[in-house]
């Protein structure tokens, strides 16, 4: 069984978010905030480029298990990638009054945040982290 590449590790969050382009700072930087706020974990880094607050471990019926983060975000070329680690379904009315954004499976995906409400992003950070603690505890 392939062991997971991306881990939590003890790389400086503020040195990787220093690098990250000036345009961006300013939205990690809040990012950062409304994610630590609502998991009430420090920003840690996992692998070499997403940031993750909280942790859980995850086992699947094949008796699989690994640990995770509750919630956690990367500062990509294209587009701020924040991880909603229980997916989309179930809040179609905090997606429809998110903004202008895109998804995959647990992925969302945004310019900036200016195109989208940060009440609702925290709205929806909590109810997947909720979901994530419900699941398999804190």
């Amino acid at each position: 069984m392939a062991e997971l590449k991306t881990k939590k590790n003890d790389a400086s969050v503020g040195e990787f978010l220093a690098g990250v382009d000036a345009a961006r700072q300013a939205d990690c930087a809040k990012i950062v905030e409304i994610m630590s706020r609502v998991t009430g974990e420090p920003a840690t880094m996992w692998g070499a480029s997403i940031v993750g607050f909280g942790q859980y471990t995850y086992k699947y019926a094949s008796g699989r298990q690994g640990d995770w983060m509750a919630a956690g975000f990367s500062p990509r070329k294209a587009n701020l990638t924040l991880y909603i680690m229980s997916g989309f379904s179930g809040y179609d009315d905090l997606m429809a009054k998110l903004g202008k954004h895109s998804t995959g499976k647990s992925c969302l995906y945004v310019k900036r945040l200016a195109d989208i409400d940060l009440i609702v992003l925290e709205q929806l950070v909590r109810a997947s982290v909720d979901h994530i603690q419900g699941k398999y505890g804190k």
